[in-house]
């Protein structure tokens, strides 16, 4: 599998789920499990990659702007539900967090920003298919710190200024 296949069916399943990422990720599901174990493996390392890609602190920022706050957990669910959102928007967000002001519609912070199944999709299609866990994917890991420089996310005046945009639009009130 390809990139380019990778992002259709990320694609085609948010499509179908009308954005709602818990439907995306049981249409994932069954999507994968229409694919061969190698293609679901494959299909897992494009995922995994892209989810360290956006182990950063200028993405967790944008997180606790667009979630009121983003935990450990929440900013690792976070960075599921943007590959959820596709290349676009995925891309657009790492190369500038605030362009997500722009990028994103409508957003419910009860159901968006949390796609904490698509990240399991691919483990659970291979488990189903194999009877077996998924192997080592054989990609490096995520840094232990995330890149770039942190930011002091209890610091309303800071995220404002790094994230003008979302937080003219997004900040809680």
């Amino acid at each position: 599998m390809d990139e380019t296949e990778f992002w259709e069916i990320v694609d085609d399943t948010r499509e179908a789920a009308q954005g709602d990422p818990e439907e995306q990720a049981d249409l994932l599901l069954e999507r994968l499990l229409r694919l061969d174990p190698d293609a679901v493996l494959d299909f897992a390392r494009h995922f995994e990659a892209r989810y360290n890609r956006a182990y950063r602190w200028d993405l967790w920022g944008a997180a606790c702007v667009l979630l009121d706050g983003a935990s450990d957990d929440a900013f690792d669910y976070f960075r599921c539900w943007l590959i959820g959102q596709g290349r676009e928007v995925f891309e657009g967000a790492l190369h500038d967090p605030d362009a997500l002001a722009e990028l994103l519609g409508e957003f419910d912070e009860e159901i968006d920003g949390d796609g904490e199944e698509l990240g399991y999709a691919a483990d659970e299609a291979y488990e189903q298919l194999t009877g077996v866990v998924a192997p080592d994917l054989g990609i490096p890991s995520a840094p232990p710190e995330p890149e770039g420089t942190p930011i002091d996310f209890e610091d309303d005046s800071a995220l404002a200024r790094y994230y003008p945009k979302l937080w003219d639009r997004f900040a809680p009130d």
